[in-house]
């Protein structure tokens, strides 16, 4: 009798080279090597030109798990997006997301028609797949890059809101290729795809804010499979109604790091879904290429990374952000460190499925620009930036998270002291924490301190406050201000060193 289903050897063999992956992708950290890079060459090792352990050709399917890794990955971008920091550099990042993207697409949709003599509608399609930056690669290199705050808020934002403008543009000369559309067509395409996906996003966070928001008891253990849920009705519901899903569901999550139950474990939840969502993309598309296939294309696709990395991206990023006088030497990191990773994968399959005759040429050549930028740029972005003096000064940071207490809801307030900054010496009894907030514990220098009335704050602690649920949230961040701060500051409120949300 046999008991077994046909889906078991691919899950054990999934299991097994996700695993593999992960511990490849740890040892390869330590010599600065992306791990992502160690998923791809997993992909191609046991596929047909490798070991032949896995034989996947079915392009259609390879695009709908595309599709889904692409939410998760943009769901999480729009969450690790700062509300603050939005405001403050919303408008550079929104113009680098559109104009900087339609400059980098059409500088590399000219490179590979004029200087590779491939045909126009071709070279367009490429432009727009590889135009895009990729949010989880540049958020995996900016969590181990100490920039300034301003810098990776750019960064993070941009990576974010063009992942869509790519995508539309992508889809746009999809259609050139097949009809031909007017000018009318376009504006009526961009309109419902914008307007559509803006609606829905808004509409959609709003309503799972105000969910998020009134969700208690033991129901708030949930917190992160509601969260994803509202992802996928998001991006389903403007799909299905003609506009962007993937607008969308980076709207939605924009909005809902406004919820004011939206802790750090529902981030930390979503952020190893996406890491899971780029590390099984990169597998799928080591599985999905031929290396024997890519020797025809390697000039071309090195011709259009170099004119990518080194051409169409500076070129965008000047254009763009010298109308806001941003340092040209904050530029140049800004330039470098716009990686491309999964969406390229995601777009170069929309082609490839659809039967456009050089849909293969295209797929490859995104293949070999997404090694390139990922091995290149990402290992040498704190470098660049430590040489161009583009760093970050540590401040004190303040983060909420929620966590249930049976049937009841605590707020846990984390208070991080830089190493850099030495407090004030002062007992908590003499300054306790506003609100009825209470400090429960002290990690410090690997150890943990059950802090007492007498006991004085250190650099480097990382202190965590348990506080009644309508705490707020500002006033703690004042007292962080005028207890932790140093001396110098004499906790002026108004100085420059402010804890962030």
């Amino acid at each position: 009798m046999n008991t077994g289903f046909s889906v078991d050897p691919g899950l054990l063999l999934a299991g097994i080279l996700l695993l593999v992956g992960v511990v490849a992708a740890s040892m390869a950290s330590r010599f600065r090597i992306p791990s992502l890079l160690m998923f791809l060459g997993l992909g191609m090792l046991v596929a047909d030109d490798g070991l032949a352990l896995v034989r996947f050709d079915d392009a259609a399917l390879a695009q709908n798990i595309a599709v889904v890794g692409l939410v998760v990955i943009l769901f999480e971008g729009g969450l690790g997006t700062d509300v603050a920091s939005l405001r403050r550099v919303g408008a550079p990042a929104g113009a680098l997301a559109t104009f900087g993207v339609v400059i980098t697409a059409g500088v590399v949709a000219a490179v590979a028609w004029l200087a590779m003599g491939l045909e126009p509608t071709t070279a367009m399609l490429l432009g727009a797949v590889v135009a895009s930056t990729d949010a989880a690669a540049v958020f995996a290199a900016l969590r181990s890059e100490s920039l300034p705050e301003r810098t990776q808020s750019l960064l993070r934002i941009e990576s974010g809101m063009n992942d869509p403008v790519a995508v539309l543009l992508t889809i746009g000369m999809m259609e050139v290729w097949r009809a031909d559309p007017g000018v009318g067509d376009w504006l009526w395409f961009l309109g419902l795809q914008i307007g559509v996906g803006a609606v829905v996003g808004v509409g959609v966070g709003w309503v799972g804010r105000w969910i998020i928001d009134h969700v208690t008891g033991g129901a708030a253990a949930a917190l992160g499979a509601i969260t994803l849920a509202i992802a996928a009705i998001s991006y389903g519901l403007a799909a299905v109604v003609g506009g962007s899903g993937f607008l969308a569901v980076y709207l939605t999550g924009v909005l809902l790091t406004g919820a004011r139950r939206s802790g750090r474990g529902v981030l930390y939840f979503h952020e190893g879904l996406a890491a899971t969502a780029q590390a099984m993309l990169f597998l799928l598309l080591g599985i999905l290429v031929f290396p024997s296939n890519l020797v025809g294309e390697l000039a071309v696709a090195v011709v259009v990374a170099a004119a990518l990395i080194f051409v169409a991206r500076p070129l965008a990023v000047a254009a763009v952000l010298v109308f806001w006088r941003i340092p040209a030497r904050e530029m140049a990191v800004v330039s470098w460190a716009g990686l491309r990773g999964a969406v390229p994968v995601v777009l170069a399959t929309i082609p490839f499925t659809a039967g456009h005759p050089d849909g293969s040429v295209i797929f490859n050549v995104a293949f070999v620009v997404v090694v390139l930028s990922v091995a290149l740029q990402a290992p040498t972005i704190g470098t660049l930036a430590r040489r161009l003096g583009v760093v970050a000064s540590e401040r004190v940071t303040v983060t909420r998270e929620i966590v249930p207490v049976d049937a009841l809801d605590a707020d846990l307030v984390e208070v991080t002291v830089p190493a850099s900054v030495e407090p004030r010496r002062v007992t908590l009894r003499s300054v306790p924490p506003p609100s009825g907030a209470r400090v429960a514990f002290i990690h410090r220098r690997d150890t943990t301190v059950v802090p007492d009335g007498d006991t004085v704050m250190e650099a480097g602690d990382v202190l965590l406050l348990v506080a009644p649920r309508d705490c707020d949230l500002d006033e703690l961040e004042n007292w962080s201000r005028s207890v932790l701060m140093a001396a110098t500051d004499e906790g002026d409120p108004h100085g420059d060193s402010h804890p962030e949300r």
